[in-house]
């Protein structure tokens, strides 16, 4: 019996995905729930695995080709119904032995492989005689070689870098831009021409949470077999401070003129990937501890990179947080994505002169300072709205209220 493979649902508001890449081919063999294709969708590349086992007897969609949810893809069934049409035989002369190369040759010229009627060749043209050569020049006077200094040597010449990087292949080419990046980049133009989008700074005080880290952060690997990051910290400040702040983490129904207010904090977290920008979700993050989130950051940052992401993986943000200080950046207006109302940027720890209160009076100490870039959907929230969030976000991490997620009762 033929069973058909079609194109589940693939995450909350996906209608569409494009076969990116046969896992199996016609007449073979496949198990239940075997991986039988990959699908890219405008929220992650997945398989599909197959419904039955047997003989996979029809490719209905092609690569690269879109359709949307259950729209039949392939069909399975049994070995005796694949088809056996004979193909064409290739006789090859017996004096020699033909190379891969004249087999794809003859494969792409199919008349090569027809006889051909032989017919009387024309005689060829008497060639007129060729006139006599020109005297040569004299040769030039050698000039003296000039060696060009390597890239490397080039680029350790240049003020400031100590460490030159090496020129990338992508130098002097044009290349097909990849599906991903094309959904990327149509998702970030729909969000900038549909919200009125602006961002608000603020600068952090986080030395008091930075020696927390410190403290605690070996125990914490050998306890929950995880590096303790600055990140959760910043996720479980930004988490919490949302159930207070409900118009930053809420959409407006476009078409109904109606506002919904979340009330759980599904945290996206942007994960920078070989394929391009992903978001998992950290489902209910204002419910977890700093080792919940530490352990599901890590899940799924490396999900993404490994493309296993799960559909639902990258569904239900209510919220957005980019961590793009963790590769230098000072700070970022960030975009606000398409169905949320904010975004917040986590710039770069850095250590600075700063002034502070110390016994009654103020001094200039050495801290660790980060900037928060909030960006926002300003049809919703108002500039008052935004700075009082990450107040509230900056108050909870200078406090680092976080001991009792991290250390024994007893070292508190």
């Amino acid at each position: 019996m033929a069973v058909s493979v079609t194109l589940p649902a693939l995450g909350e508001s996906v209608t569409e995905g494009t076969v990116t890449r046969w896992l199996k081919q016609i007449g073979e063999t496949v198990e239940a729930d075997e991986p039988l294709l990959e699908v890219s969708t405008d929220k992650v590349d997945t398989e599909i695995p197959s419904p039955a086992a047997g003989v996979l007897l029809e490719i209905v969609v092609a690569e690269d080709e879109t359709v949307e949810v259950g729209a039949r893809l392939a069909v399975i069934g049994a070995p005796e119904a694949v088809p056996t049409a004979p193909g064409p035989v290739v006789t090859a002369p017996a004096t020699a032995a033909r190379t891969p190369e004249a087999q794809v040759l003859d494969a792409q010229v199919p008349a090569a492989r027809e006889p051909v009627a032989q017919t009387p060749a024309a005689p060829a043209p008497v060639p007129a005689p060729a006139p006599d050569p020109a005297p040569a020049p004299a040769p030039a006077a050698p000039r003296p070689a000039v060696e060009a200094p390597p890239v490397q040597a080039l680029a350790t010449q240049v003020p400031g870098r100590d460490v030159p990087e090496e020129p990338s292949s992508l130098r002097g080419r044009t290349v097909g831009m990849s599906r991903i990046r094309r959904i990327i980049g149509d998702s970030l133009k729909k969000a900038l021409q549909e919200q009125a989008q602006l961002t608000t700074v603020v600068e952090v005080d986080v030395t008091r949470l930075m020696r927390l880290r410190e403290r605690v952060k070996e125990d914490f690997a050998v306890r929950e077999g995880v590096k303790l990051s600055p990140l959760p910290f910043f996720i479980l400040a930004a988490a919490q401070t949302l159930k207070a702040h409900p118009v930053i983490n809420a959409r407006i129904n476009e078409g109904e003129g109606t506002v919904t207010y979340f009330d759980e904090e599904n945290i996206g977290i942007a994960v920078d990937t070989p394929k391009g920008l992903m978001t998992p979700v950290i489902k209910r993050a204002g419910d977890l501890t700093v080792a919940g989130i530490a352990r599901t950051t890590l899940d799924m940052a490396t999900r993404a990179r490994d493309g296993s992401l799960r559909p639902d993986d990258v569904s239900g943000a209510t919220f957005t947080i980019s961590n793009t200080g963790s590769r230098g950046a000072l700070f970022d207006t960030v975009i606000v994505p398409p169905g949320q109302a904010a975004i917040l940027g986590i710039g770069a720890t850095v250590k600075r002169p700063a002034v502070v209160e110390a016994d009654g009076g103020t001094v200039i100490g050495v801290r660790d300072l980060v900037h928060l870039s909030l960006s926002y959907d300003h049809r919703l929230v108002d500039g008052a709205d935004a700075a009082r969030y990450l107040v509230a976000v900056r108050t909870l991490l200078e406090a680092a209220p976080f001991a009792d997620d991290l250390l024994p009762l007893g070292d508190r």
